[in-house]
């Protein structure tokens, strides 16, 4: 099978309908071709894991379905191993040791830009560049906001990545802002 974005794009929309859940995927795909140009990996094969990562969650929110019916899928389709396992192993509930360096981002992005995107949604010019690290560990104690991100899984994810916490805050909020635009997060 050939990795094309447009051929991600398509099975992420084939099965996702809201518009938060697609902008997440966006937001994601975003960190991760920043963190592979990083690490000199496969931008493309990066990027789509991360567009796909939840592409079955709105049909399959249940742990005991999510990721394990999209990963199903993706093996029916012909996708990489690796890019399956780091999308299976972004889920703490399915208990798989995050092994290689793909799997290790996967998680640590994840939560972390649905957290820079609720930061960014609270800030009087709801711009993703006007968010500063210093204000994202301030929220990051506050247990009432956003509180269905775990804090634990940003930091874990960040340890587990070997990278400061508050330059991953920065690295990540980086990489969103190149797709501000289509994440709704550049200002009025």
């Amino acid at each position: 099978m050939k990795l094309t974005r447009k051929i991600a794009w398509k099975l992420l929309t084939q099965h996702t309908k809201g518009e938060g859940l697609i902008k997440h995927a966006l937001a994601v795909e975003a960190a991760m071709q920043a963190y592979a140009h990083n690490f000199k990996e496969d931008q493309q094969q990066w990027g789509i894991c991360g567009l796909l990562h939840d592409f079955d969650y709105e049909q399959n929110p249940h742990p005991k379905d999510h990721p394990r019916v999209g990963a199903e899928i993706l093996q029916e389709l012909g996708y990489p191993e690796d890019m399956i396992y780091a999308i299976k192993a972004h889920a703490n509930h399915m208990e798989l040791e995050r092994r290689s360096r793909i799997d290790k981002t996967l998680f640590a992005v994840d939560e972390l830009c649905g957290f820079l995107t609720a930061v960014t949604l609270v800030r009087p010019g709801k711009n993703i560049a006007e968010v500063p690290v210093k204000s994202v560990k301030k929220k990051l104690k506050d247990k009432a906001f956003a509180r269905s991100v775990s804090r634990d899984d940003i930091r874990n994810g960040a340890s587990e990545l070997g990278v400061d916490l508050d330059e991953h805050i920065a690295f990540v909020r980086d990489s969103m802002i190149r797709v501000a635009r289509e994440l709704g997060l550049s200002g009025h």
